[in-house]
């Protein structure tokens, strides 16, 4: 008589020495271990070292010289991830923020890439990211009731339609 077929199932529990932390004010030296060592890993799969910030900064405060807006991001594999775009309400409809806009895409061309994304909220700035060549991709719901991250992208391409090449 042969032993019937069993089904063992192995759960791999992490290592007991291994401590977590759950906090909501990560040390900036954690978060640039975490991003150093995706980066890495990256690298080690696609042979390609390109991952770098890009910002268009907004200085306006002529006593302090400080920055009141504008956009941060980063280049990477042929996206720019457009992370944080802010400008003050007395600043908006002038067209600084289209200008903002134009030089991060034009600095992302610039760098090789070929698309865009991003993620805006509802009762944020879907419209002006519209009339600047943004497609919405899909939205997400969250909080308050009603409201919904959109997330959009743009393909970078030169006026002749092939992607612009890194320099």
């Amino acid at each position: 008589m042969t032993a019937p077929d069993t089904a063992v199932t192995v759960s791999r529990q992490p290592d007991p020495q291994t401590d977590f932390v759950l906090t909501d004010a990560p040390n900036p030296e954690d978060v640039a271990a975490i991003s150093d060592a995706l980066d890495r890993f990256n690298i080690e799969h696609t042979e390609i070292a390109d991952r770098r910030p890009l910002a268009v900064l907004v200085f306006r405060d002529p006593e302090t010289h400080q920055v009141v807006g504008g956009l941060t991001g980063r280049t990477s594999l042929g996206l720019f991830f457009l992370d944080l775009f802010y400008l003050p309400t007395r600043l908006r409809g002038s067209g600084l923020g289209t200008e903002i806009l134009r030089q991060a895409e034009d600095e992302a061309r610039a760098r090789g890439c070929r698309t865009a994304v991003l993620y805006t909220i509802t009762f944020q700035a879907p419209g002006f990211y519209q009339k600047n060549g943004w497609k919405r991709l899909g939205e997400v719901p969250c909080d308050p009731p009603g409201t919904s991250r959109v997330f959009m992208t743009k393909e970078l391409t030169a006026s002749t339609g092939e992607p612009v090449r890194s320099r």
